[in-house]
Parts: C-alpha cells; structure tokens; sequence
C-alpha cells in the first residue's frame, strides 16, 4: 500500500513538472512553496533580481492589484481572479511569449494556487476579430445596416483589377447610383425621424428587389450583388456577373418601379421616387479607379433628374464635361452673390383694354442676369439650372425680391401715378420650401414702404399643382395680400377643371399657346376657355410671349386682359425701363424701343438672353 501512494505521488510530481501550463504554489502572503519548470519559464522575464520566492513580488509591475486582491478574498477556498492578463512588453524576447495569463485559486486558509499561461496566440486572435469587427462597423451605414461608400469603393476596385473579361468569359459589372427625387422636402414636412424610416424602407426595398437571382446574374462570373448606402439619401447597386448591359437595364427598370411604390407610414403614404445613374463596367477607361466610377454613376444619376426625375440614365463621357462646367459656374456663382455681380432686369406688362387702348403702366416682371467679370452677361439657361440643383436657387430669389422691391419703390418717388402698379416675381421651390419665407415676404414690403397688393409672386403650373407643402405656403402668402399668379399655365399638371383649387389670382397663359393665337384656331379655342374659366373664377389672365400686332390682336380678341412680350419690350434694366415708361406717356397702343442708357443695356440686347427658361430667368 505504501509503494502505491509513493507511485501516485511520482506520477503527481510527474505531471506537475510535465505540465504544458505553470503552475505555482504559494502561502498567503506570496512565499512560494512549489513551481513547475513552465511556470519558470514564463514568468522569468518579470523576476528583477533572479529569484522567485515570492510571487507577489515577481509580479509587482505586471500585477500590482494581486497583492490586494489575495488579501480582500475572505472566504475559505475559492477563485481570486481568473484569466489576468499581463502583458511582457519590452521583457519579452523576441519570439517569446508577449502575453501571460494568470489565474489565482485560494485552496485553503494557508494556501494559494495559481496558474500561468502563454496568452499570446489568444490575444493575437481576439485582436483580429476585434479588427474585422471595427474594419465591417467602417464599412457598414449605421442606419440602414447596409454596405456603405467605403465598402462599395473597395468591391469596385477589386473588380477593376480582375482581368478583362472577368472571372468568367463575357461577365462583367454594372454600377447603380440613385438618389431621391423628393427627400429632402419629406424630412422637412414629416421631420427627421421619418426621414430615417424612409431611408431605412428605402434600402430595404432595393435589397428585396435584388434578391431574386435572375437577369442573368452569374453567381459563377463575380461576387453577386451589393445594395449600399453612400450618402444621405444616396443609394448604390453593384452587378456583378452580368452578360449584357440590357440585362443591367432591366435590373434597373425594376428597382426604379419598386421604389416608386408608396411607403407607409401612420396615417398616411408616402411616394418617394429616386433618380438613376447607370456605369456599365466595360465602358470604364482603363487605368479608371473605383472613385471614379462611383462619381461618373453620380454624374448620370444627376442628368437624369435634370430630364425630369424617376428614370436612369446611362453614362457617357460628354456628361463628365457638363458637369465640370456645372461645377465652374457653381462656383462662380456662389462667388457672384458674394460680390453683387446679379443684377435685375424688368419686362414690362401692358394691360390690354376693351377700348382697343394699350396701358404701358400696368406691371413689370422681374428677370435676373448675371454680369460675369470674364465672360460678361451669363445666359440664364446656363446658371438659373444650376442654381436650382446646387441649392443657391433661394439665395438668387432672395436677391431678385430685396432687389425688385427697392426699384419698384424708386419707381414710385420718381414717376409717381406714371409708375408701373404692380411688380411680379417669380418664386423657387426651395423659397417656399422655407416656413420663414411669408415673414420674409411681409418684411421686405414694410422695409421699402409698399402695400401687398402691389407685389405679386409668380409660380410655375406643375409647383402649384404638386406639392401641398407649396400651397400650404401659397395660401400664407395670400393671407398677407399679396398677388399669386399661376405661370406658364398649359405646360404642367394642372388643368382647366382643377383651377379653383389653387389659390391664385392671375393665370399666364404660356407663349406656345399665344404664338399661334393668329394662326391656329385650336390654340384660339383654348386661349379662350383659360379666360373664361379664369374671369368665372375672378382671376385675371395675362398672354405670354407676344412678339406681333396678329398675336396682340388674337389675345385681346379672347379679351384676355394683360399682355407681355417682346411686342412691347425685352427685358429692360430699372433705367432704362424709366425712359422706356416717360416715352409711352401718355399711354397710346403701340410703343418704340427705348435708347440704350448703358454698356449693361447693350449687353442685353446682344447676349442670347432671351431662349425660354425657369423661373426667375424668362421674359418674353
């Protein structure tokens, strides 16, 4: 029986001592009784004065809490702490442990027990899966959970540099970039926290739409799909493994349809529908890089809101120099309303009379230009668009509305009864976007001494007729007592049956009705039906765009009882609107052009000023 207990105790030692893990026995004050080969192994590099009597003191630096630890643990047997990690820093030899791991067992009353391991491939581990989670986090949008711009730029770059063809023959890839028609007004009217529903509807959408393998997406050719999100309300679709670009096309057509279903929320739907840019990979310059791809995408998609929103556009080359050129003006123009290089021009309004008699004093509309320092007079149809898509639309209405009011005003000291009665200017979706605007409207009025119904502001058909949040406006402007007239009536949505639901007081019939008033009686006929439909409504009717006796003679004929064109005068700056108005005095039909009071005025009669365009920028 004695040599069994003296064989189980060898063996014991002999397990101790084999032990792929230090182990090390110790009173409770640190005086170690026992320890294995391994253990000093791994805690030499600590030992300061080659001994290890106390491992307390070994790990002084390492582990200066243990000490305490041990002491503050009164109960009889038990765990002190479990997996501390001491890191060897600078101790560690190279391709030594760099890392330990200690855990500390209380046997007894008198006796502590503590284990030491090499942590170092544990720790390494950990490292690199926390890594891949912060590098998936960097890559993933918060919102909506979806791959974001950084993801996408890495899928395409590796994409660009497989060889031609793909990994398989014939496949290619395909980009997407969408953005929302109409976000930025929803998150305005619903608020933010339904703005980020939305987006999060929105990219769940898209991933639905994508899920069906079909199109002839070639899970063999690349890496599939990819829906991400790149922006505020910017979305990205990578296809690769495509064999056609009419298969990318159709894959296209069918988010747009999607997405144009309406979203749901409390009480009501929403319709947002998004604008989309399509690259077709072969058609990338080679050499091209991710980023560039994703901005050429960007590029299409803006051409497609430009053609009306709700539609993609394929990229092509000539689209990259457009919007450099965008760009520049963008940027001169932000530079213009710094340094006062707008200015406004005034088109002249005549009232019509029954009498067959010509009132040169009835209105002007307010038109603005730009007199660039390099490039003199900018056309209106290059920067009023660009204006409109950088968000510097407002900024140039504000502009055209403190300027107008302050001439008409000087109008009013100068001519006095002679004067033009009232001044209309145009109005910006993103002006009536601004719940501000009414009170803005009310103040520029008291600061230059005129009444409301002097001003009258002008919008398009289609913004009237679409957008509540734009007659909700309308109608607080209204209240004020200015005039509201409905522009270019005939080219939008509305029509002749749903007049009376917009609050407006004058309606202009727009010039592709009046150009053929004295040639077409179709055009008569409908000319006609505005201004009785108009009159039964108590609205007023102006003739866009008169430019003969035969047109002026038609539209006072339908007695429409305004009129505005080049008849009676091109757009004219504020002076030379004054002799333009001390010339027809008193007021008799038939008027001459004014002399030129300035270089400015030159300018205008010789830059190309005159092409149809927004608001803000037309004359007629």
């Amino acid at each position: 029986m004695q040599t069994d207990k003296l064989d189980a105790y060898e063996a014991l030692v002999q397990f101790l001592y084999r032990a792929p893990i230090g182990l090390v026995q110790t009173s409770l004050d640190g005086t170690v009784d026992m320890l294995n080969p391994m253990s000093s192994s791994l805690l030499m590099p600590l030992v300061r004065d080659g001994s290890l009597d106390n491992l307390f003191d070994v790990l002084r630096d390492a582990a200066p809490q243990l000490r305490q630890l041990a002491e503050d643990f009164h109960e009889a047997s038990g765990v002190v702490c479990e997996g501390l990690r001491l890191p060897l820093g600078d101790v560690a030899a190279p391709g030594a442990p760099q890392v330990l791991s200690l855990s500390v067992l209380k046997l007894d009353s008198s006796r502590l027990m503590a284990t030491v391991t090499d942590a170092t491939a544990e720790v390494q581990r950990e490292q690199e899966r926390l890594t891949r989670r912060l590098k998936s986090a960097a890559r993933t949008d918060a919102l909506t959970r979806m791959p974001n711009r950084e993801a996408v730029l890495e899928q395409l770059q590796q994409m660009l540099a497989r060889p031609a063809g793909g990994p398989a023959h014939g496949a290619s890839f395909a980009l997407l970039f969408m953005n929302c028609d109409r976000f930025r007004q929803i998150n305005d009217t619903l608020g933010q926290s339904a703005g980020d529903r939305l987006l999060v509807q929105i990219g769940e959408r898209i991933r639905a739409t994508l899920r069906p393998p079909s199109d002839r997406i070639d899970p063999l050719a690349g890496s599939g799909q990819m829906a991400a999100r790149v922006g505020a309300d910017e979305f990205v679709v990578v296809l690769d493994g495509m064999r056609r670009r009419e298969d990318a096309e159709r894959v296209a057509a069918r988010l747009l349809d999607a997405l144009a279903r309406p979203y749901q929320f409390p009480g009501q739907e929403v319709v947002c529908k998004l604008s989309m840019g399509l690259v077709w990979g072969p058609d990338a310059e080679p050499g091209a890089l991710a980023a560039e791809l994703l901005r050429d995408a960007s590029i299409a998609m803006v051409e497609a809101k430009r053609a009306g929103g709700a539609r993609s556009v394929l990229f092509e080359t000539a689209m990259r120099e457009r919007a450099a050129r965008r760009a520049d003006i963008e940027s001169d123009l932000r530079q213009a309303l710094a340094e006062d290089q707008l200015f406004v021009v005034y088109q002249p309004v005549v009232g019509l009379r029954p009498d067959g008699a010509t009132d040169f004093s009835a209105g002007v509309e307010a038109l603005v230009r730009w007199q660039h320092p390099v490039r003199g007079v900018v056309p209106p149809f290059e920067f009023i668009p660009v204006a409109e898509e950088s968000g510097l639309i407002g900024a140039v209405g504000d502009f055209v509305l403190r300027r107008a009011c302050r001439d008409f005003a000087a109008w009013q000291r100068t001519l006095g009864r002679h004067a033009p009665r009232l001044l209309a200017v145009n109005l910006s979706r993103a002006q009536l976007a601004e719940a501000s605007f009414p009170t803005v409207v009310r103040e520029v009025l008291e600061q230059h001494g005129m009444t409301p119904m002097q001003l009258q502001l002008e919008v398009t058909e289609s913004l009237a007729a679409q957008d509540q949040q734009v007659q909700q406006r309308l109608h607080e402007l209204k209240a004020l007592g200015v005039t509201l007239a409905l522009d270019d009536f005939g080219t939008g949505y509305s029509s002749l049956s749903s007049l009376h639901q917009l609050p407006v007081d004058t309606v202009k019939i727009d010039r592709s009705f009046v150009c053929q008033a004295d040639t077409s009686n179709h055009h008569r006929v409908l000319i006609e039906a505005t201004v009785k439909v108009a009159q039964s409504l108590g609205m007023n009717t102006v003739a866009e765009g008169i430019e003969t006796e035969a047109q002026a003679a038609a539209v006072r004929a339908q007695q429409c009882a305004k009129g505005q064109g080049y008849l009676y005068s091109r757009p004219l700056t504020s002076n030379a609107l004054l002799d333009w108005l001390r010339s027809n005095l008193p007021a008799v039909t038939g008027a001459a052009e004014p002399a030129l009071d300035s270089e400015r005025d030159a300018d205008l009669i010789t830059a190309p000023l005159f092409t149809p365009t927004p608001a803000l920028a037309g004359g007629r």
